[in-house]
């Protein structure tokens, strides 16, 4: 790092494109699987977006994590302290591989009931259960892919993201293409298949990243080089950091996944719709996070580095980047909805009605470009039980505004989406004011 100077634009781009690249391509995974499921049914396509973001709930629990993880490194980044880099690193890993086999055990016994219990249609409950059931066991390879994702934007090393993700969604694209619609000799497996391949994919990224970690990592330096000795107390220190932004994660997809229930009663052409507005948002939702994420993790070197009074210009400078970037895809996802649509599904009727919830999806932005690179930065500080609060009070007023809309008055798919603006405009709103009041500064991790 320059300590001379604040980050400019430039240092910014550098840091922010690689990520956003490694999260475009993530990005076309669940694109690749939303648009070969919509091209086997509805029921297939609905059920996906129940069964991924029920599998997206538990493994935030583990990314929730490694983004604290991500926090710290960063932090001992900016201090200079390389080694202890490569310390919490391999504690996180060993929390993570633990973690993982928890839930894929309690999960065995509980998604049978719970699928029961939170789906109506029994076409989508079985589609759903049979996705869950072969997508679980890749969460030991996602867990881990996270840890080496958390060192290489903690350390800001960032361009070995992109190859990652270039090889995840090639492979994604390879097995959904040979397992979704049978090739090679394999049975047409549908959204059996899809969950296979997701999870051959992630397995494949995790070898990535160990190879080119033992190839181009600098190892000695980031104490890399051999599994550090676990030691209880460097993950207890770890923990007032890791386990708000795993409870904060968690939650909050937790509430997208009630979003998604409440949106399953409405019928399987609703969910249908709004799983095309899930995937399309992630094309936007992918460029915000780089920018936000990006803000976390200079915001966490900046403070390591001692300049605390540069925080603010740099966050503003996030914003006017990333309101730049995402203004140019919500102009053109409001004059094209109908040519995004048709990336998902290929029946005419369905693309039509899924135009109105496209528009309004798209235009929630304006409010969540906001509200993300402000919460990020509140988490890039360290104070991320601040930042769990924070959210708290956004995704509460959220979950009142979906229940009154959507489960009580049961309006227009359309209408349900506009619970983003009231997400995004909450979140925007509790995240500025705590950054501007300054009670952030000397928080030490």
């Amino acid at each position: 790092m320059n300590n001379n100077n604040t980050y400019s634009y430039k240092h910014i781009w550098t840091v922010a494109f690689p990520i956003l690249i490694s999260l475009v391509m993530e990005q076309m995974i669940g694109l690749t699987d939303t648009a070969f499921l919509g091209r086997v049914g509805e029921v297939e396509l609905g059920a996906s977006a129940i069964a991924i973001v029920y599998y997206m709930v538990m493994f935030m629990i583990g990314f929730g994590f490694s983004i604290g993880a991500q926090i710290i490194i960063g932090r001992r980044n900016g201090e200079g302290n390389f080694k202890d880099t490569g310390k919490v690193f391999w504690h996180g890993l060993y929390f993570v591989l633990g973690l993982s086999g928890v839930l894929i055990g309690t999960s065995e016994l509980l998604s049978p009931w719970l699928m029961k219990l939170m789906v109506s249609s029994e076409a989508v409950y079985t589609a759903a259960l049979s996705y869950v059931s072969w997508r679980l066991p890749g969460m030991v390879f996602a867990f881990a892919t996270a840890m080496f994702r958390a060192f290489y934007v903690g350390t800001t090393q960032t361009r070995t993201l992109s190859l990652n993700a270039i090889v995840m969604v090639v492979s994604n694209i390879f097995f959904n293409w040979v397992l979704i619609f049978g090739h090679f000799g394999l049975p047409a497996l549908g959204i059996t298949g899809a969950a296979i391949g997701s999870s051959l994919a992630e397995l494949v990224s995790l070898i990535f990243f160990i190879v080119y970690t033992r190839v181009s990592c600098d190892r000695v330096k980031f104490g890399l080089d051999k599994p550090a000795r676990f030691e209880l107390s460097e993950l207890r220190h770890m923990m007032p950091v890791c386990t708000w932004t795993m409870i904060q994660h968690t939650i909050s997809v937790s509430t997208w996944f009630i979003f998604f229930l409440y949106i399953e009663h409405l019928g399987e052409r609703a969910l249908a719709i709004s799983n095309i507005a899930r995937g399309a948002s992630g094309m936007i939702w992918v460029v915000l996070q780089s920018f936000s994420s990006t803000c976390s993790t200079l915001v966490s070197n900046i403070i390591g580095e001692g300049r605390q009074d540069k925080v603010m210009s740099l966050v503003g400078r996030m914003l006017k980047l990333s309101y730049a970037v995402v203004g140019v895809m919500i102009l053109a996802f409001c004059l094209f909805p109908g040519t995004i649509a048709r990336i998902y599904t290929d029946i005419p009727d369905l693309v039509a009605a899924s135009v109105p919830a496209l528009i309004v999806m798209a235009c929630s932005y304006l409010f969540n470009t906001g509200g993300q690179v402000f919460f990020l930065a509140v988490s890039g500080t360290g104070n991320t039980k601040t930042a769990f609060r924070l959210e708290l009070i956004a995704l509460a007023v959220y979950m009142i505004y979906c229940t009154v809309m959507i489960q009580w008055l049961r309006v227009d798919v359309a209408v349900c989406w506009t619970a983003e603006f009231v997400y995004g405009g909450m979140l925007m709103l509790c995240s500025w004011i705590y950054m501007h009041s300054g009670r952030w500064k000397n928080r030490s991790i």
